[in-house]
């Protein structure tokens, strides 16, 4: 029997008020996904996620900013065989955002629209539909 490592994340939802959502690649990376992190023991998941916005693009949330969205679990994008466990995050921004730490693309896209890029699982499986309503974009 093989057992799965779980990595404990919080990820954020990042909206522009023009309805764009940011999409972040980690370097050495192929996938882009939500930006956020691992959760550290004991941390607060809202708490973790503000740390690590502030990390990887230099943005400073409140830590109640965000809303809540739900646990979602999916394959990890970057470590074969391990599961990601995500708490998810909405965040609308109107602050210019910059790669930083491990960061090294970001794209803002229309999450509405067919996406041309290589998704991480938790993002084309569970993100997206989020905000897509349950609807499927052609």
């Amino acid at each position: 029997m093989t057992s799965s490592k779980t990595i404990r994340i919080a990820a954020a939802i990042l909206d522009r008020a023009d309805g764009m959502t940011l999409l972040v690649r980690k370097r050495g990376t192929t996938a882009f996904m939500q930006p956020g992190g691992k959760i550290e023991p004991g941390e607060h998941p809202a708490l973790a996620l503000c740390r690590e916005l502030n990390e990887e693009l230099g943005l400073s949330i409140d830590p109640a900013a965000p809303s809540y969205l739900g646990r979602y679990a999916a394959p990890a994008a970057n470590e074969i065989g391990a599961i990601v466990e995500a708490e998810i995050f909405r965040v609308e921004i109107a602050a210019e955002v910059e790669p930083a730490a491990e960061i090294e693309e970001i794209v803002w896209v229309d999450p509405h629209l067919p996406l041309a890029l290589m998704l991480a699982p938790l993002t084309r499986d569970h993100v997206l539909p989020l905000l897509w309503g349950g609807r499927r974009a052609n």
